[in-house]
């Protein structure tokens, strides 16, 4: 145990699961607005990804921070978040930076997934 009263991996690790909550419940409540951003990056049927996309989110949070299939939960993120980073490039462009809706975001989030479960 560390000198706090938590492992940073497992903090880590629970953090990456529980902010795919708000990804959820975003795309719960607007899967129309949701449909017609996946349309925009070419995903066809844009509903069907939506759909495939919070049940992958709901899995992958689930098993980060419930620490169940840790490793397999963290490859599922980082296939989202890759397919975010896809859908983000596609849509706006190569910018790095948030200020002009870039990618680094889910990068970062994908590679901290990665990490929290590498111990």
């Amino acid at each position: 145990m560390s000198v706090m009263f938590f492992e940073p991996l497992d903090l880590l690790r629970v953090l990456c699961g529980v902010w795919f909550i708000p990804h959820c419940v975003g795309k719960i409540r607007n899967i129309g607005p949701a449909s017609q951003t996946f349309a925009k990056a070419g995903l066809y049927p844009p509903r069907g990804f939506v759909v495939s996309t919070i049940i992958l989110e709901i899995v992958a949070g689930v098993g980060l921070a419930a620490n169940f299939h840790a490793k397999f939960a963290a490859a599922l993120a980082v296939i989202v978040l890759a397919g975010a980073s896809f859908a983000v490039l596609k849509i706006n462009g190569f910018h790095w930076r948030w200020q002009k809706q870039g990618p680094e975001y889910m990068l970062f989030w994908a590679v901290a997934c990665v990490l929290s479960v590498s111990g």
